[in-house]
């Protein structure tokens, strides 16, 4: 015969009488498993990710290394179109003397951001926390 009625039980398995150390454990436990569940999801995330971004990285060299490989065809290309006025060793100085003179405007630019950037700590905050530390010391002594 069944029942509608909940059962009532006795005994150490009833419902709602575990002893609270035995509940806390079993949480403990419980939230363990989820945590650690959690991590292997993550380092399996982490993983494939990590997978995309070397490919992604190589992809990126590759590109660099092809648009390198492209900017002295296209060196190449100005010198023969020069050579066609000029004899080609004139055409090569002409384009060696514009890169060199771009690379030493560039280098120089970057000298002087460089210079600008020095010394590299953060001295405002350095004076701003040296000024907190002058007036906490001045609030004490009052």
């Amino acid at each position: 015969m069944t029942s509608t009625q909940p059962r009532h039980e006795t005994g150490p398995q009833a419902q709602g009488s575990e002893p609270v150390g035995q509940l806390v454990q079993r949480a403990s436990q419980q939230l363990t498993e989820l945590v650690r569940g959690e991590l292997r999801l993550a380092q399996a995330e982490m993983k494939e990710k990590g997978k995309r971004y070397g490919k992604g990285g190589g992809l990126f060299g590759g590109a660099g290394l092809v648009g390198f490989l492209m900017l002295q065809a296209l060196v190449a290309t100005v010198i023969a179109a020069l050579a066609v006025a000029l004899p080609v060793w004139a055409a090569a100085l002409i384009v060696t003397a514009v890169l060199g003179a771009i690379a030493a405007v560039m280098a120089l630019t970057g000298k002087k951001q460089i210079a600008e950037a020095a010394p590299p700590a953060p001295e405002q905050t350095i004076d701003n926390v040296k000024a907190d530390v002058a007036e906490i010391k001045e609030s004490a002594h009052r």
